[in-house]
C-alpha cells in the first residue's frame, strides 16, 4: 500500500519484511527496544506477528526501509467462526515503529495504518519510542517525601534535549491530526507499556560513559550503604545459564506469593532466554546471588544496542540483611557501563506523588536507586472500529 502527499510527490509503501531484513534494519537503531526484536513473537506465543517495513517508493526496489515495526495481532475474545467479528484483531506496536526521530508522521504513518486496517485490525495501539520530559531522581524523591504535590507532572522537569522534546511534542500534534487518541491520564498501570518509566542515566551531558562511582552517587544514602554492604558479605554473584532457570523460577514463584502478584510460567522465561540470546541484536542474562549453596536473589537482564533493562527480579525472605538484590543490581549497572549503554531501565512507575498511594513504594524504591523519571509519548489508540475498540477497552479494564 502507498500514500501520496497532496503537495509534493512523497510516496511511501508498506510491505512485509523478513526477520533477517528486520534484524538488519534494527542493527543500526541503537536505542530500539527488545520488544521490537523480530524474535520476540516466539516469546509472546498467544499473538500472531508480522514484521513490516516502510519504504520510500522513489528509492528503488532494493532500498532499505526508512522505518520498520514488529506488529503483534490478537483476535477479539470471541470464537473465530463468528461472522464479521471473528477475524478482527488488535494490532499492537509496542515501542514502535522504529523510525528517524525527525520523521513526518503525517506522511509516513497513513500507509501503515491502511495496511493494518486491511489486515482486519479493529484497533491499532502504538507506542512510538520518544521522551517528552524527564525529572531528576533526587527531586522526585524529595517531592514524594514532602507529600505537597499530587503528581510528578507538577514538578519542574530537567532541561535536557530541548530539540528531542520539541519533536515529541510535534509528534503528539501529528498523531491527533491522524485520528489517534492520546493515552488517558492515570496513576495506575494500564495494559501495555507504562507512560512513565524509571531510567538510570549511564552517560553525562556530553555522552561520555559515567564512572561507576558517578552512577552510585545518584542513589540515596541508604541505597548506597546497602549496595556497599552487599559487596562486603559472603555473597557470590554469578551468571547462570538455561539449566538454572528452574531454580530462578522457584524463587520467582516464592516472590510472587509473598508480594501477591500473578507470575509467569517457567516456559515463558525459557523462551525469552533462548530467543533473545539467539538474536544478533540482543542478550538475555540470568544473574544469581548465592550464600554458599543457598540462592538468595536472582534477576533477568536484557540488553539490546545502547539500552539495558532490569526485566525481572526475585528474592528470598532469608538473609535479608545481606542485601543480595542490591548486589545483583550493582552487577547489572557495571555490565551496562562496560557495554557502553546510555540507560539502565528499571521499568514503569506511577506519576502519583501521594506517599500513601499503593504504588508509591515502587516510585520510592526506583528513585532511591538513582533512576530519573521519564515521560514517554505513551501508547496511542487508533480506533478503526470505535464501537469495537470501546468494548475491547472496557473488557480489558475489567480483567
Amino acid at each position: 500500500m502507498e500514500h501520496r502527499d497532496s503537495g509534493v510527490a512523497a510516496v511511501y509503501e508498506v510491505r512485509p519484511i523478513s526477520a533477517e531484513e528486520h534484524t538488519s534494519f534494527l542493527a543500526d537503531q541503537k536505542t530500539a527496544s527488545f520488544l521490537q526484536n523480530p524474535r520476540w513473537p516466539a516469546v509472546k506465543k498467544e499473538w500472531r506477528a508480522q514484521s513490516l517495513g516502510v519504504f520510500d517508493a522513489s528509492a528503488g526496489a532494493e532500498s532499505a526501509p526508512v522505518a520498520a515495526t514488529l506488529v503483534l495481532f490478537r483476535r477479539l475474545p470471541i470464537p473465530a467462526a463468528v461472522p464479521l467479528l471473528g477475524n478482527k484483531t488488535l494490532a499492537y506496536l509496542a515501542e514502535g515503529p522504529v523510525l528517524d526521530p525527525a520523521a513526518d508522521l503525517e506522511q509516513l504513518l497513513p500507509p501503515l495504518l491502511a495496511h493494518l486496517k486491511a489486515s482486519g485490525a479493529f484497533l491499532i495501539r502504538m507506542g512510538l519510542p520518544s521522551v517528552l520530559r524527564r525529572w531528576e531522581a533526587k527531586e522526585v524523591r524529595r517531592a514524594l517525601a514532602a507529600g505537597e504535590n499530587t503528581s510528578i507532572e507538577e514538578l519542574d522537569p530537567l532541561e535536557v534535549d530541548p530539540a528531542g522534546a520539541a519533536q515529541a511534542a510535534q509528534w503528539q500534534q501529528q498523531l491527533r491530526a491522524l485520528g489517534f487518541k492520546a493515552p488517558a491520564p492515570s496513576t495506575d498501570f494500564e495494559a501495555g507499556q507504562p507512560q512513565f518509566q524509571a531510567r538510570i542515566p549511564l552517560t553525562d551531558e556530553t555522552g561520555a560513559t559515567l564512572p561507576i562511582d558517578g552512577v552510585l552517587a545518584r542513589m540515596d544514602q541508604s541505597s548506597r550503604r546497602q549496595t556497599k554492604k552487599s559487596t562486603r558479605s559472603e555473597l557470590s554473584v554469578s551468571v547462570g545459564d538455561e539449566s538454572d532457570l528452574p531454580a530462578w523460577h522457584a524463587l520467582y514463584a516464592e516472590t510472587a506469593d509473598r508480594d501477591d502478584f500473578t507470575g509467569r510460567p517457567l516456559s515463558y522465561f525459557q523462551d525469552m532466554y533462548r530467543e533473545l540470546n539467539a538474536s544478533p541484536l540482543s542478550e538475555c542474562t540470568l544473574y544469581l546471588a548465592h550464600l554458599e549453596d543457598q540462592l538468595l536473589a536472582a534477576a533477568i537482564y536484557v540488553r539490546q544496542g545502547e539500552f539495558a533493562w532490569y526485566v525481572y527480579g526475585a528474592s528470598s525472605s532469608e538473609e535479608r540483611k545481606r542485601y543480595a538484590p542490591r548486589a545483583l543490581q550493582l552487577r547489572q549497572i557495571e555490565d551496562s557501563l562496560a557495554a557502553g549503554c546510555q540507560w539502565f531501565d528499571l521499568g514503569g512507575l506511577s506519576p502519583s506523588l501521594d506517599p500513601e498511594y499503593p504504588l508509591a513504594g515502587l516510585t520510592r524504591f526506583k528513585t532511591t536507586m538513582g533512576a530519573d523519571v521519564v515521560q514517554t509519548l505513551g501508547e496511542w489508540d487508533y480506533p478503526v472500529n470505535p464501537l469495537l475498540a470501546k468494548a475491547f477497552n472496557l473488557y480489558m479494564s475489567r480483567r
